[in-house]
């Protein structure tokens, strides 16, 4: 489950618009494994999933680059995938509980230092892809537990569970919008994995994206009007950028290397992202003040 996570399938289709070629500012240049890229709200900090020294874990490190380190140094087993709250103040992230050759996927959380470390949804199944409400009341999150993935949240208190989605097909990588009235998520219901919309109650649910080719990881901007995501619609994975509608798509990165995790900046300026350009695994930020 966790290579599919990571989102490691690949498939070729023209559509859309390229953007003209932006140079991406490096920000990191170890070149190890990087993924599921965060920009914290205060806008300061980035947090993500690295494996250094052979272990997956949580990181943060100022925008720079500077003051790298994990984020819960005596967690030995694999974490990943983690999300800040909208106050900033706390970390939902999936913890593998290994237990022999297998792991137990649970959804814990803790403070944005790493301290108060708490499990929120204890494994039943595979638990996965943890995304708190703009409200804070809820966590969002992707979970197997009803026979394939599917979406659901829960309240911060761990006490009241709603499943969102009912399709045979799996539906993965959720995204609140900014207000928290609706939901992006890809889903494979219509044949090749594709970005839907839905109210955040499940309902009125609608296909954004189209073509024979593969979407994911929605990301929408602060003002809710464009959603950033990965796309393989050129042959390989790039960011690409919509309306919320799903109208417009351009092609941001438009380069041979695999580009994926974007993430906006608070104030929807800028894109961080992760790319293979240079070798390596890597952060990178893009400056989308020349786009319309």
């Amino acid at each position: 489950m966790v290579g599919a996570i990571l989102l490691c399938v690949f498939g070729v289709g023209p559509s859309g618009f390229a953007a003209p070629s932006t140079p991406l500012l490096r920000v990191t240049t170890d070149g190890s494994f990087k993924q599921h890229l965060q920009w914290s709200p205060d806008g300061k900090r980035f947090l993500f999933t690295r494996i250094h020294q052979g272990k997956m874990s949580l990181w943060v490190m100022n925008l720079d680059g500077t003051d790298l380190k994990r984020l819960i140094p005596n967690h030995d087993q694999p974490h990943f995938d983690g999300h800040w709250s909208a106050d900033g103040k706390r970390i939902a992230y999936v913890f593998d509980r290994l237990e022999g050759t297998d792991g137990k996927l649970q959804i814990n959380t803790c403070a944005a230092d790493g301290t108060d470390d708490k499990v929120l949804i204890p494994h039943r199944a595979f638990e996965e892809s943890p995304r708190w409400s703009p409200d804070g009341r809820r966590v969002l999150w992707v979970s197997t537990r009803d026979g394939n993935p599917e979406l659901y949240t829960i309240t911060t208190d761990g006490k009241e569970v709603q499943r969102l989605t009912t399709e045979v097909a799996s539906d993965l990588h959720p995204a609140w919008s900014p207000d928290g009235k609706r939901i992006a998520f890809a889903s494979g219901r219509s044949g090749r994995q594709k970005l839907f919309l839905m109210n955040a109650d499940g309902t009125a649910t609608k296909k954004i994206t189209d073509g024979e080719f593969l979407d994911g990881w929605p990301a929408w901007s602060p003002d809710g009007k464009r959603i950033a995501f990965i796309s393989n619609r050129t042959g390989n994975y790039d960011i690409w950028l919509m309306k919320d509608d799903g109208t417009g798509p351009t092609n941001l990165t438009n380069h041979p290397a695999q580009d994926t995790s974007p993430t906006w900046s608070p104030d929807g300026k800028k894109l961080a992202l992760v790319s293979t350009r240079d070798g390596g695994s890597d952060i990178y930020l893009l400056d989308l003040k020349s786009l319309p």
